[in-house]
């Protein structure tokens, strides 16, 4: 199997306090790939630091076998790593097609960007309905849809999710989760990051544990479901 993203033991602070503590990780092309942990525990900064928003002091982060430390985040993002952030953060005076077409600011080629809507589209049919709704008087739901289908229009080859459950119904949460395993399915490699235990390893490949900038477990889906301590923190 391979390595789309690898961090080799990165350390990350802020004002020279380590957040992160010598954290190793690999995504694998083509599957789905969890980082559980509560609020706290270093998610948000792992995210920062792979997209060189805040980079690590120490170790290494390679995406494709090439290093990413050094280089400015709009070079990460075209190296084909899409992010998608905590809160659904959605262009609320724009259109669900306007939103969209943000998040292929880069294409100019307006044939390539109708074959790429048209896709999020057949993903997500209600924002075909909705095409030309402004996002901000949408649900929480169908902007968490509309926050998805951005970043699929930059044609990422990695899709790294922050908290994609957070805020979201019980209804909106299951849909969302069946909508990732369903991407994952096209063969797009995920990064999901999230607090949301049961329902991220019920999709997961593989996954690993942070608590307090360190990780404390890693393991398949089932080794990480079985786990009694990650059973004990996070399934009660």
């Amino acid at each position: 199997m391979t390595a789309h993203l690898k961090v080799t033991e990165i350390a990350t602070a802020y004002d020279r306090i380590d957040v992160l503590h010598g954290v190793s990780l690999e995504a694998i092309q083509g599957k789905i790939t969890c980082i559980l942990g509560s609020n706290g525990s270093g998610k948000s900064t792992l995210i920062r630091s792979i997209l060189g928003l805040t980079p690590p002091n120490r170790g290494q982060i390679e995406f494709e076998g090439v290093s990413l430390l050094g280089l400015p985040t709009h070079k990460i993002v075209s190296r084909g790593i899409a992010c998608i952030p905590e809160g659904r953060k959605v262009f609320p005076k724009l259109t669900v097609e306007e939103n969209l077409r943000v998040g292929a600011y880069q294409l100019s080629d307006e044939a390539e960007l109708k074959r790429r809507a048209a896709d999020v589209y057949e993903i997500f049919p209600r924002l075909l309905e909705r095409r030309a709704q402004l996002a901000g008087t949408m649900s929480g739901g169908e902007q968490a849809m509309l926050s998805i289908g951005r970043g699929l229009m930059a044609n990422p080859k990695m899709l790294i999710l922050d908290e994609p459950s957070l805020g979201l119904s019980p209804l909106f949460v299951k849909e969302n989760f069946r909508v990732i395993s369903e991407i994952n399915k096209r063969g797009m490699t995920i990064l999901l990051v999230e607090q949301n235990a049961r329902q991220t390893l019920a999709i997961s490949d593989y996954g690993y544990v942070l608590s307090q900038g360190r990780l404390v477990a890693q393991g398949t889906a089932q080794e990480l479901t079985e786990n009694t301590e990650v059973r004990a923190a996070y399934f009660g």
